[in-house]
């Protein structure tokens, strides 16, 4: 039932993860929040993919790290998410931040949309970190357990 896609667009490489132990982590956190994994369709990009794409489909003029399409329905999470890796390397920046755990926190960021988590109105923001931290502590135990 679960499909993944990881690809990419534009001028950026495929980021160097492992997929196997990233798919597995996706289906847990999804289960955690009471849905199926159907298809999933990560494409990386470039500020230039992003903000063609922010401006074709939501008529926003402005980079972002994630666009996430949901096509969810019955349970079952489906849709496709565009990550911009030029902006996902300069929020890291701006935080200081390591550009791995940045990565890993968009990847699961989009997923958390999708199982319903929103972040633009009031205290949402605040949800979606808690959840998105959550998400990553249990990829931190699956990694150090050797769980992949």
């Amino acid at each position: 039932m679960n499909s993944f896609q990881w690809t990419v667009v534009g001028t950026v490489e495929l980021p160097a993860l492992n997929f196997d132990l990233l798919e597995r982590w996706l289906i847990m956190v999804a289960r955690d929040h009471g849905k199926l994994v159907g298809y999933l369709n990560y494409i990386f990009c470039d500020d230039t993919e992003i903000l063609r794409v922010n401006r074709k489909y939501l008529e926003h003029d402005y980079f972002t790290d994630i666009i996430t399409f949901d096509r969810t329905g019955r349970g079952v999470v489906r849709g496709d998410m565009y990550i911009s890796l030029d902006t996902v390397r300069s929020n890291a920046d701006e935080r200081d931040g390591d550009y791995d755990t940045e990565l890993l926190r968009v990847v699961v960021h989009g997923l958390l949309h999708l199982c319903g988590i929103n972040d633009k109105g009031p205290g949402e923001r605040e949800v979606m970190e808690g959840h998105e931290n959550e998400a990553l502590y249990l990829l931190s135990q699956l990694v150090s357990n050797n769980e992949f």
